[in-house]
């Protein structure tokens, strides 16, 4: 994964009994080291936020299943699911979630082992991006009264005029100094 990934979501089944869950799933006490957490060591992380990580018993969703809650929960496209719906439906057990976000911007190559079985990767969905203007009146913003409106900028100057000025001063300013130094010795 690259460090610029956003937006995905990795699905993989956990082939380990309920027993050994809790073992799975907390952090080590001696550590806060997330590249010494189980789940990170099962996925090949070197790091790995647990705050964007979901290890769940497909038996929790009830009515909702896998599909609705990727759908619903995570905000995978349905025509995506659609397409994996009979190998998510047959699904058990366990499921670890791993959104983009828990690898904080971090590359690193994923080499998942055992416990984890990769069922895919998932795009989440995004609102189309509208330029259309603001429906409310008010967020047009009112017009400044002309004692706050900001003064007009001066127009820019012609270059041709600053040397012609210029090409005049010289010589005139030479003249006067030329003149005061001429006053001052006699």
């Amino acid at each position: 994964m690259s460090d610029s990934e956003r937006g995905l979501v990795r699905l993989f089944a956990v082939d380990l009994s309920p027993e050994q869950i809790p073992g799975f799933r907390d952090m080590p006490e001696d550590t806060e080291d997330s590249a010494d957490w189980p789940v990170a060591k099962a996925l090949g992380a070197s790091t790995l936020d647990p705050d964007f990580v979901e290890l769940f018993d497909l038996r929790d969703l009830d009515d909702l299943g896998l599909t609705g809650y990727m759908v619903e929960g995570l905000g995978i496209a349905a025509a995506d699911v659609k397409e994996d719906a009979a190998r998510l439906s047959s699904q058990k057990g366990w499921m670890l979630v791993v959104l983009s976000s828990a690898f904080e911007g971090t590359a690193q190559t994923l080499s998942p082992r055992s416990p984890l079985r990769w069922i895919g990767t998932y795009k989440e969905e995004t609102a189309p991006v509208q330029f259309a203007p603001l429906p409310d009146k008010s967020a047009k913003g009112a017009p400044l009264p002309p004692e706050a409106a900001p003064e007009p900028a001066p127009a820019p100057r012609s270059p041709y005029l600053t040397l012609l000025v210029a090409l005049f001063a010289l010589p005139l300013g030479a003249a006067l100094l030329g003149f005061l130094i001429l006053w001052m010795i006699g």
